[in-house]
């Protein structure tokens, strides 16, 4: 097997790619879900069946041209820490995390293109880009579907669309999300009103790893929740005029409270770096929450010489899987919080305290 730490780009590396608007969106992906036509849903097949459906499905994926040189591997070849850093990677889904035999993750060389095959559906195919790119991630992947069309019979139904294990992606299979980082808005308490018409609009708005999950360090998703009865480019586009609407609320909320309650800004940031700064004992949400002020702060030019790309590392390496990974021996709840503190405190010794008016 290869190794697949050898393949990842690494944090620092992942954490320096750009796009529009990416103080405010950190990332857009554009996911498909599709099926083959003559097997059983993965839920319902045997592990024979899910073998075979595997061994169609990875070569033909493996072989297209925007996965030459990919990274292709079955589930159950990878260890618990392995998957548990790609889903804080946000490459594969935690419900894939949780598969093993007759399950696998073709995965291309610059992580813009991502295929997880037996999850809930033989297929998740998803295209990935920094910033806010949902258009050219939507174009990406239609491209690799349509390639990949020619070479699976895809389950199909000329009224229904594209068959899924669950009724909710049925029709086109498309998901469209961005994750959004919205300090602004939280301080502003103005989240919550933004959230409800979000889903008055039937998007929903999720935590930091998608349903069910909490939004650690002001991160929330927004995606669509229909597929079935729209085109894909309309989907596309009206979540791209909701996601500049919430741009331009994220940066009107930031910009008022600097003029009128400047102090509460100053004050979250100031006290976040004080904690990063200083602390010896850390946990990982303390950690994500403190990290966001940070990055308000970076955004807000109150850490002069600061890159963004330093607080977004430290997001990705302090989580608990990426902490463990760079030591051998397996850590406690209260070793993984020391190590934590010590790698914050060491990599935060050349920013200097937020320059507040």
């Amino acid at each position: 097997m290869k190794d697949i730490h050898q393949f990842l780009c690494s944090p620092a590396e992942s954490t320096h790619r750009h796009g529009p608007h990416d103080r405010i969106v950190m990332s857009s992906r554009v996911r498909l879900a599709r099926n083959l036509r003559d097997f059983s849903f993965p839920g319902w097949a045997k592990k024979t069946e899910r073998v075979k459906i595997l061994e169609t499905i990875q070569p033909a994926v493996s072989a297209l041209p925007q996965m030459a040189d990919s990274f292709c591997e079955a589930m159950d070849n990878f260890t618990a820490l392995d998957k548990q850093i790609l889903v804080e990677r946000h490459l594969i889904s935690r419900e894939h995390a949780a598969k093993s035999s007759g399950s696998g993750l073709v995965l291309d060389r610059a992580e813009a293109f991502c295929v997880l095959i037996n999850e809930e559906d033989h297929l998740r195919m998803q295209a990935l880009r920094p910033g806010f790119q949902i258009r050219e991630a939507w174009a990406a992947i239609d491209e690799l579907d349509s390639a990949l069309e020619k070479k699976l019979a895809y389950a199909f139904d000329n009224e229904l669309g594209y068959l899924t294990a669950c009724p909710t992606n049925l029709g086109t299979g498309i998901r469209v999300s961005a994750m959004l980082h919205l300090p602004g808005l939280v301080l502003a308490e103005q989240i919550n009103p933004i959230i409800q018409s979000v889903n008055k609009l039937g998007l929903a708005v999720r935590g930091l790893y998608g349903e069910g999950t909490e939004a650690l360090g002001n991160v929330f998703q927004v995606s669509n929740q229909m597929t079935l009865g729209e085109s894909e480019i309309f989907i596309v586009e009206r979540l791209e005029k909701v996601l500049g609407q919430i741009i331009e609320h994220e940066e009107n909320a930031r910009q008022k409270l600097l003029e009128s309650k400047p102090r509460v800004i100053y004050n979250h940031i100031g006290r976040s770096y004080g904690i990063l700064a200083n602390a010896h004992l850390i946990s990982s949400k303390e950690t994500m929450n403190q990290l966001s002020f940070l990055r308000l702060g970076v955004d807000l030019d109150l850490f002069p010489g600061t890159n963004r790309a330093l607080v977004d590392e430290l997001f990705l390496i302090t989580q608990p899987a990426h902490l463990q990974k760079q030591v051998s021996d397996k850590l406690s709840a209260e070793e993984r919080d020391q190590l934590r503190a010590d790698m914050v405190r060491e990599r935060l010794k050349t920013v200097s305290r937020p320059a507040t008016k």
